[in-house]
């Protein structure tokens, strides 16, 4: 009798449900950073690694082969709370190779112990030391992947604010735009989305806010700020998230704001599914969609 084929989302849910098991009321945030690191620890990937220092912060160069000068600046997911370029070189690997270009990881400060705006000051001042290097903004973008993605968008509108140059692109993958958590697939999703429920992202929300921040601050909530005078953006989500609508609505506002998106929902997907290229086809496919992109708006030297 032969078995019973095993559905591949159904297997990267239960990997990541396997670390979320191991969680309790007792387990201290440095515990759960390393079982996050751990559960890609495992991943192969084709690239150089070198670990640097830059502006303060400690980051990971991931370079592909034939990586020309161009540079994206990475912003790793995790709730604020969780992850780091560790637990997202082979991701970074994947979009080096399929961008062409060098990328780099920033390991940003994260809460509890550093609550709201560490990430985003860290990510400002690394996006300085990148500028200090001699890289001009035109040949820089900047990306991220849920509370990476939404950290991204708040880099950009601070740039913006503050009269800066811009990169010339951004992507996000299944963006965490609004801590208030109040879009409308927080509820009509939450019976398709394995991995995130709103209790989850209202309780991670609180840990980096603390008490003195409110959830609607654009500055933290992307989703609430004025839109206009972005790069072109690549969003992609999967289509079972109860973040769906932190994509669409940014998207639409964005977009209405007068600037260039690209919205991506792929069909039968789960939280950022692109970190999953082993189980996944659509994972790889989303990789070289956003390697097309970068292509297409991130002009380079060359190798």
């Amino acid at each position: 009798m032969s078995g019973v084929a095993i559905d591949p989302v159904d297997a990267v849910v239960a990997r990541v449900r396997q670390v979320y098991a191991r969680w309790g009321r007792g387990t201290t945030p440095a515990q759960m950073r390393q079982d996050w690191d751990s559960l890609f620890a495992d991943e192969t990937f084709e690239a150089e690694v070198q670990s640097v220092v830059i502006a303060g912060r400690p980051c990971d160069w991931v370079i592909a082969p034939a990586s020309s000068d161009a540079v994206l600046l990475y912003l790793h997911g995790g709730g604020f709370q969780i992850g780091s370029p560790a637990s997202h070189r082979e991701l970074m690997a994947g979009l080096s190779a399929a961008a062409g270009c060098r990328v780099l990881g920033l390991d940003y400060r994260l809460a509890p112990e550093h609550r709201f705006p560490a990430a985003l000051d860290d990510a400002m001042t690394c996006w300085d030391g990148l500028l200090a290097m001699g890289l001009p903004a035109a040949r820089l973008a900047v990306a991220g992947d849920s509370s990476g993605g939404g950290l991204a968008l708040s880099l950009l509108l601070a740039l913006r604010d503050a009269g800066r140059e811009m990169p010339a692109a951004a992507v996000t993958m299944s963006a965490w735009t609004d801590l208030g958590a109040s879009g409308p697939s927080q509820a009509s999703h939450a019976a398709t989305d394995p991995i995130n429920q709103r209790a989850l992202l209202v309780a991670m929300a609180r840990a980096v806010l603390g008490r003195d921040n409110d959830p609607h601050d654009p500055r933290a909530s992307p989703l609430y700020a004025e839109l206009h005078g972005l790069p072109p953006l690549l969003m992609q989500v999967g289509e079972r998230e109860i973040v769906l609508s932190d994509s669409q609505d940014f998207a639409a506002k964005a977009c209405a704001a007068g600037v260039d998106v690209t919205l991506e929902v792929w069909p039968g997907m789960v939280h950022v599914f692109q970190q999953f290229p082993r189980e996944l086809p659509a994972a790889r496919q989303a990789r070289q969609s956003i390697g097309a992109f970068l292509r297409r708006h991130l002009p380079t030297k060359g190798p």
